[in-house]
Order: structure tokens, then sequence, then C-alpha cells
């Protein structure tokens, strides 16, 4: 596999301005950037800024973690849901609720609905194709709407952070649904939410099922594999371990398996007022890396690859999602001696 969908955002303006002290969480469009790892060589065949009426006027804009299933791609934004046909990344559904509040996730039920994780409501939907609610749950266990409004429209600049929970990844056990908690670091079923992984660590990201174990990140950058029947962590690896020195990888978010290897992505750190989302950052690191892909070989123990994704235009990455090795059309080019260009 060397063909990936890289899902995530493009920060407005230049870095240097950001470094200064201005908001880094500042993110003017959605990206997806169609990959070949083998060649480096990339087109992006979407390019999205969310409408104002989906949107407060100075909200970011950016897709948070996509799924792909029977050739349709999902993505959301903060506030929206957008399905996209494969073979020509045609638009073919739409979704923008009030309720919709720094959406993370949304993929395809074995059943055709829709199940969303929305972090600011710390909740996940159920929905049909054209947008009726059909479930609601509060993965805190409390009744959904107890600690908010259902007359507010939560599109509109409205934050509510800190997130108790903050639900951002979904995945199914055969047919039962689940969801990862960053705050409280684990993963419960919705169907019953005393089946719990519990992963501790630090914050959580991801949960993919690969050959009957589920896999997830830390921020700080570890892979946890635990096992699907028996839902106890059986494996900790941690990618720092991989890296030079003093190093540091960055966020730690987006999976994608194949065989031995994983694929990860990191975000370049930034700055945030919530301090105890970075506090696992240690003093004395001497190199940060940008944004960027890397490959590790678990059987040969080694980081085999990492490809540097800013000179793509994008300076955060949710997603890593398996594409079909078509043609890449006015492709831009990376040299493999410079793939890490800018560390």
């Amino acid at each position: 596999m060397s063909h990936f969908y890289i899902v995530g955002g493009q920060q407005r303006g230049p870095r240097a301005l950001h470094q200064q002290g201005q908001d880094w969480y500042d993110y003017q469009k959605g990206l997806i950037v169609h990959l070949d790892t083998a060649t480096y060589a990339a087109e992006t065949p979407i390019e999205y800024v969310s409408p104002l009426d989906a949107r407060g006027a100075n909200d970011p804009v950016l897709f948070k973690y996509a799924s792909v299933s029977d050739n349709l791609l999902c993505a959301c934004t903060t506030t929206e849901i957008l399905i996209y046909a494969l073979a020509h990344f045609e638009r073919v559904g739409y979704i923008s609720l009030p309720c919709f509040n720094d959406v993370h996730h949304v993929r395809l039920t074995p059943h055709g609905t829709l199940l969303v994780a929305n972090s600011g409501l710390d909740m996940v939907l159920e929905l049909t194709p054209s947008g009726d609610v059909i479930r609601e749950w509060n993965v805190l266990g409390e009744p959904p709407w107890a600690r908010f409004s259902r007359a507010v429209d939560y599109r509109q600049g409205v934050s509510t952070k800190p997130h108790r929970a903050h639900p951002n990844h979904l995945f199914f056990l055969d047919d039962e649904y689940w969801v990862t908690r960053f705050e409280q670091r684990d993963a419960i079923s919705l169907m019953d939410p005393a089946r719990r992984i519990a992963i501790g660590l630090e914050r959580v990201h991801d949960g993919h099922v690969h050959d009957g174990a589920i896999y997830f990140t830390t921020v700080d950058g570890k892979i946890v594999i635990a096992d699907g029947r028996s839902l106890c962590v059986e494996r900790v690896i941690d990618l720092n371990s991989f890296a030079e020195e003093n190093t540091l990888l960055g966020w730690c978010r987006g999976l994608c398996m194949e065989n031995d290897l994983l694929w990860v992505g990191f975000s370049r750190i930034r700055p945030t007022k919530f301090r105890a989302a970075v506090s696992w950052v240690r003093q004395g690191f001497q190199r940060a890396l940008p944004t960027h892909l890397a490959c590790y070989d678990l059987a040969r123990g080694e980081c085999v690859q990492e490809i540097n994704l800013e000179p793509f235009g994008l300076d955060a990455v949710f997603s890593i999602l398996p594409a079909a090795p078509q043609w890449i059309e006015s492709p831009r080019r990376l040299h493999p001696a410079r793939e890490m260009a800018g560390v």
C-alpha cells in the first residue's frame, strides 16, 4: 500500500506569525490530499471552506476524522458532514444540524446510518442519510440534553470547552458501536457502557480494528493495542523510542495498519490555553518535527519513512485512509532526499 488520503486542515497565515503568540488553532480550510508515498507525488482533490451559515465568522475551518466505506468518503468539519463519491470526489451528501459542535468523526454504520462523534456536546448521534436524528448518547451516561439547550445553534461561534469527555473516534466490534473518550483515556460501548477498554496513559485518539485487535494512539506518541475479545490492553509501542533523542514528534493522531507496517500522523505542536492538554511535552527537546506522516516497521523495529506534509498544505492531520492507486493528475512532488526538509 502506497496511496493514502490524508485528511486535515491548513493553518491560516504564515507560521511565523503564530510563533509570535497569535492563536495557533486558526485553520482556514479543510484539505484532503491524495498522496503516493512511493513517488512523493500528491494532489488535493478537495479544498473546502465552510459557509458562514454553518459556522461562526471567526471559527476555524478544517476536516477532522473521516472514514471510507462502500466507495464513499465521509468527512466532517466542526459543524458539518460531507459525503463524497470516491470515483470523482463528487459531493453526494451534506448535513449540518444546530446541535453540531466540534464534530470529530463520522462513519457509516453496517445498517446504512451515520454515526457522529459530536465532541462539543459530549454526545454521539446516529442519523439517517438525510440528517434525521435516530439516537443520541451522552458518553458520560447522563441525559443527552441535561447540560445543553435544544434552542441554541451550537454551530455559531459557541464554545463549550473544556469538554468533560470529548468523544472523538468511532469504531465497531461486530454490530456494537464504540467510541473513544479523550479525557477519560478509554473507549466504551455505546450499547453497554459497562464494556470499557481502559487505555490509561495519555489522552486518546483513534480506535481501528485490525485482525481482531484494536489500535489506539495517544497524543504523546504511543500506540496502544487491545484485544477485541478480552478488551484488555496487550501491548504498548512507544514511537518516541524510534526517534532521535530530544526530538518532539508532534501531536500523535491518525493511524493506518498494513501487516507489520504502521502509518502514523503527527501534527506540529501548537500552544494552547488548555495547558493540561500538552502537559506531557517535556522541556529540553532540541528538534520539533513538522506535521508529518511516518511509517513504522514493527518486525524490524524501526521508522522506515517520514514525509513532511506541510509542503502539501497540511498543518494538521486527522485521518490516514487507504486510497486506490489511481493516476494523480497535475501532481506536486517532494523529492525523497527532501522529504523532511524544513525540520
